[in-house]
């Protein structure tokens, strides 16, 4: 009872042949193929852009100073919490 047999999918297929006719359908399929064809280039010509550039080589980011401070500074601290133990002492 809840399975549509072939009677069922013929009756279908021409209630929609008569709605939309046959120019229409054909004409949708071709928007569809023409989609298809867009994407499958589009992908192709990423894949040529990845194949023309080199790798480029990782930059490495050095987060410590490379010049030693300036005599007589005071040393830096992240803490506020540090930096009032030390004035207190």
């Amino acid at each position: 009872m809840g399975s549509l047999s072939i009677w069922h999918w013929i009756v279908v297929i021409a209630v929609v042949l008569l709605l939309f006719g046959r120019g229409k359908i054909s004409e949708l399929m071709g928007d569809v193929a023409q989609g298809i064809k867009a994407f499958k280039k589009g992908m192709s010509d990423d894949e040529a852009a990845k194949a023309e550039t080199p790798p480029v080589d990782p930059k490495i980011i050095n987060h410590q100073s490379t010049t030693p401070p300036p005599a007589g500074a005071a040393p830096t601290s992240t803490s506020s919490t540090a930096a009032g133990a030390q004035q207190r002492s």
